[in-house]
């Protein structure tokens, strides 16, 4: 599944998990994607699956 929002367009952000000893390694935060039947187009009737975070569903901006 894409790591990508369809709404907001929030991707993964990348950095090190650093241990104990202070030793790098590079990861990546991956935001909380969701796969939702929403409801899009210019009168918002027409079903499609989008991949949205959780917060944007949170906020309300997904009409489901």
């Amino acid at each position: 599944m894409a790591a990508n929002c369809d709404v907001c367009g929030k991707g993964p952000s990348f950095g090190h998990s650093i241990s104990h000893s202070h030793r790098r390694n590079k990861r990546r935060w991956n935001p909380n994607i969701q796969r939702v039947r929403a409801k899009v187009g210019e009168a918002g009737v027409t079903p499609k699956r989008l991949n949205v975070c959780t917060s944007c569903l949170k906020a309300g901006k997904v009409k489901r």
